[in-house]
């Protein structure tokens, strides 16, 4: 029987190639969304992955959200916490709403997740959790303090739960993409994205594919023996 691995923000950009790579790899996939129904239902038709709606924010809505989707699906093996938003901005111009929306999608939502799913994976002996942080989680970025922050913290939190989910056969681990040339990059102004592109060694921006196989290499069998890693991605921009 495939293994169900749920995806947040599963329907868009790095996660719509996380989903379909998992879905090749033989998961049955459930791909979470937050917003946007419209397009999650074009994801769903043209992929044939199942679309759940909720907020990761919320405790109440993440336990919801994997009770319906353990009910359609079957028991959830894995999860790639992949749900994130931006709200930027400098220090003296950031709200305290545009801090804690931040700190609770991206860090909270982790957490939430992972208090929904673990047990379960601990009575079935396996289980995989991958993390995507982002290499201003590592080196920092002007104008982010909140992203950073969320983001930082997902490093923390996955080398902490790997520690907690070793002996039942659960991993945690992270990935730290640096830029990917999804829509949220392709907003930034050119002339901005260029002096970004130019810092990167590999001379070119990421594509989600990448990103997506290194997730799918974390949630198989032949990663039982990493854990409590971070696989940072990003052209060699930051070596940490």
């Amino acid at each position: 029987m495939a293994r169900v691995v749920i995806v947040t923000g599963g329907t868009r950009g790095i996660g719509e190639a996380i989903s379909l790579a998992l879905k090749e790899d033989g998961f049955t996939v459930a791909a979470n969304y937050a917003g946007n129904d419209e397009r999650a239902k074009a994801f769903a038709e043209r992929t044939g992955i199942a679309v759940f709606k909720w907020d990761v924010s919320s405790p109440e809505a993440c336990a919801a959200g994997v009770s319906a989707v353990e009910q359609g699906l079957g028991p959830v093996d894995a999860v790639v916490n992949n749900a994130g938003i931006t709200r930027d901005g400098t220090l003296l111009k950031m709200s305290y709403d545009d801090w804690k929306e931040v700190i609770d999608t991206n860090l909270g939502g982790c957490f939430n997740m992972a208090k929904a799913t673990f047990a379960g994976m601990k009575d079935r002996k396996w289980g995989r959790f991958v993390n995507i942080g982002s290499i201003n989680g590592q080196a920092g970025q002007y104008g982010q303090v909140n992203y950073a922050a969320a983001k930082s913290g997902i490093h923390g939190f996955t080398k902490a739960l790997a520690q907690e989910g070793a002996r039942f056969g659960i991993t945690v681990n992270a990935i730290a993409p640096g830029y990917i040339d999804t829509d949220m990059v392709a907003a930034v102004p050119a002339d901005v994205l260029s002096k970004i592109v130019a810092k990167i060694p590999v001379g070119r921006l990421g594509q989600a594919h990448e990103i997506a196989r290194g997730v799918a290499f974390l949630c198989s069998d032949n990663a039982a023996f990493i854990t409590g890693s971070t696989l940072s991605i990003n052209g060699g921009q930051h070596m940490y």
